[in-house]
C-alpha cells in the first residue's frame, strides 16, 4: 500500500460492481466534496471456503481489478488492494487515514448484511460512516410492494408492477466520466498475484458483457434449446458488476419482452432473499417443506455431480457445467429436478455443488431456482410437477446434438443404464411430498 495522504478522504469500496461507467456508489462518491480513493479487498472469509485452487471465478474478478487499475492509472489514480478480512482492512484504513466517508454499493446477500454492519461500527468509532447505494438492481427491497404493503412471493404480479414502476428514471445511466477528475491523484502497488493467495491461474475464455441485438430478437424461438447458442450468457458480467442493470434493461426493453422478464425473475429474487433473508440459511421458501425426509447417498450423488445417472440430458447438463462453468437454464431446471425429485437427495446438496461450479453464481438466483424446482420456493405451482428427463430431451434436444457434444458415448454400451425409473422414481417422490405436507 503506497498511499501517503493528510487529506480528508472519501474511500469508494468495489465489490459486485467491478466498473468505472454507470456505477450508482462511484458517482456520489466522486460528486462529494473530498478526492475518492478506490478500494477492492480479496475477501479471505469468501476465499477461504474455495475448495477449488483454480476457481475460474477469482481468475475472472483478478482479471477484472487488473482492467480497472489499467482504466484508474491512465486517470492518474489507482486503487488499494488487499487480501484480508474486510474489517482487520477497515480498522488498518480508519486508523491510518482520514476518512470522511466510505460509500459502496449495496450487496443484499445475509454475509454480506453483516459484514457491512460491522464495518460501519468501525467507521463510526472514527466519526464517518458506510454508505450504500442501489446499483445492481432497478429495484431493490421493498421498492415493489403489493397492495397490502407487503413484498410480492409469486413472480407474475411483481413483474407487472415492476414494469408499470419501470420508467426512464430508473434506466437512465449515471454520468460518471464527468467526475473522474474527482479521483485521488497518487500511485499504488501491483496487484497481487493469485499465487500470492494460494490459488492458481487457469485458462479460461470468459463470455463478452456485449450482448449481440440479433440473440435478443431470436431470443424467444432459441433459448429453451440448449444445442443453440441463444442465450446471453451474461450472467458473470451481471454478478460482478461488469456490466450495468440499467443499460442491459434498456437494451432488453427495445428488443425483447422476454428476456426483460429473465432480468426481472432475478430481481424478483434478490428482493425474496432480502425479505425472506431465512432462505439465504439453508431453509425452504415454505416452512412445510423442511420436514420432508430427504435421504443421503454419497454414491448416488456423486453419478448425479459426474453426469452418469443414465439419463443423458441430465448427465450432458452436469458435464457442461463441470467442464465450462455454465449450464443451459432449461437443463439446470431438469438437473435439479432430477436430484431432489427421482432421487430424492437433499437440493441443498445440490444448491451448493452449482455455488462451487457455475460461473454465473449468484446465492440468490441459485437458491430461487433451487427451490423453484423443488417446489418449496415461492412458485405456485404444486409440488407434482417432476420434470421427465426423457420427454424433455425429446421436446428440446430433438436432435439429440446438445447430447452428443457432453455425452458421446450415449448408445454405446459404455453408457450406464438409468439410476433410477422415471415412473418408480416419481411415485415415491409424490408419497415423501404428500406425507411431508399432510403433517404441515
Amino acid at each position: 500500500m503506497s498511499l501517503k495522504t493528510k487529506k480528508r478522504i472519501t474511500i469508494f469500496w468495489f465489490r459486485r460492481d467491478l466498473r468505472l461507467h454507470d456505477n450508482a456508489g462511484l458517482y456520489y462518491a466522486l460528486r462529494g466534496e473530498y478526492p475518492v480513493v478506490p478500494l477492492f479487498i480479496f475477501d479471505k472469509t469468501i476465499l477461504d471456503d474455495l475448495e477449488n485452487k483454480q476457481d475460474k471465478r477469482l481468475m475472472f474478478i483478478h482479471q477484472t481489478v487488473l482492467e480497472l487499475q489499467k482504466q484508474l492509472r491512465d486517470l492518474g489514480s489507482d486503487i488499494l488492494i488487499f487480501y484480508g478480512h474486510p474489517t482487520d482492512v477497515w480498522k488498518e484504513l480508519s486508523e491510518k487515514y482520514d476518512i470522511a466517508e466510505a460509500v459502496t454499493n449495496t450487496d443484499y446477500e445475509p454475509y454480506a448484511t453483516e459484514r457491512d454492519t460491522a464495518v460501519n461500527k468501525i467507521l463510526q468509532a472514527k466519526n464517518a460512516q458506510l454508505k450504500a447505494y442501489k446499483d445492481q438492481v432497478i429495484f431493490e427491497k421493498k421498492e415493489i410492494l403489493t397492495g397490502q404493503n407487503t413484498p410480492y412471493t409469486v413472480f407474475t404480479p411483481y413483474s407487472r408492477m415492476w414494469k408499470q414502476k419501470c420508467n426512464d428514471f430508473y434506466l437512465s445511466s449515471y454520468p460518471n466520466k464527468k467526475y473522474f477528475k474527482n479521483f485521488l491523484q497518487w500511485k499504488g502497488d501491483a496487484i497481487p498475484e493469485l499465487e500470492e493467495m494460494g490459488f492458481q491461474p487457469t485458462d479460461t475464455d470468459f463470455p463478452s458483457s456485449q450482448i449481440p441485438a440479433e440473440l435478443l430478437e431470436n431470443y424467444e424461438k432459441g433459448r429453451d434449446f440448449p444445442a443453440m447458442e441463444a442465450t446471453s450468457r451474461i450472467g458473470i458480467h451481471l454478478r460482478f458488476g461488469t456490466v450495468s442493470i440499467r443499460q442491459l434493461a434498456r437494451f432488453a426493453k427495445e428488443r425483447s419482452s422476454l428476456y426483460l422478464n429473465e432480468l426481472i425473475w432475478r430481481e424478483f429474487y434478490q428482493q425474496i432473499l432480502y425479505n425472506f433473508p431465512h432462505v439465504g440459511k439453508g431453509k425452504a421458501f415454505r416452512a412445510a417443506y423442511d420436514d420432508i425426509n430427504w435421504g443421503y447417498d454419497k454414491e448416488a450423488f456423486q453419478k448425479w455431480c459426474d453426469g452418469k445417472t443414465g439419463y443423458p440430458l441430465v448427465d450432458a447438463g452436469m458435464r457442461q457445467m463441470n467442464a465450462i462453468g455454465f449450464m443451459h437454464n432449461r437443463v439446470r431446471m431438469v438437473t435439479a429436478s432430477f436430484l431432489a425429485k427421482h432421487l430424492l437427495l437433499n437440493w441443498r446438496l445440490g444448491e451448493a455443488y452449482f455455488a462451487e461450479k457455475l460461473l454465473d453464481y449468484d446465492l440468490a438466483a441459485n437458491n430461487g431456482g433451487w427451490q423453484w424446482a423443488v417446489g418449496s420456493g415461492t412458485d405456485a405451482a404444486p409440488y407434482f410437477r417432476i420434470f421427465n428427463p426423457e420427454a424433455q430431451a425429446k421436446k428440446f434436444d430433438p436432435d439429440g446434438e446438445y447430447i452428443k457434444k457432453w455425452v458421446p458415448e450415449f448408445g454405446t454400451d459404455a453408457y450406464p443404464e438409468p439410476m433410477v425409473d422415471h415412473k418408480m422414481a416419481r411415485e415415491r417422490c409424490l408419497k415423501a411430498y404428500k406425507k411431508a405436507l399432510d403433517k404441515s
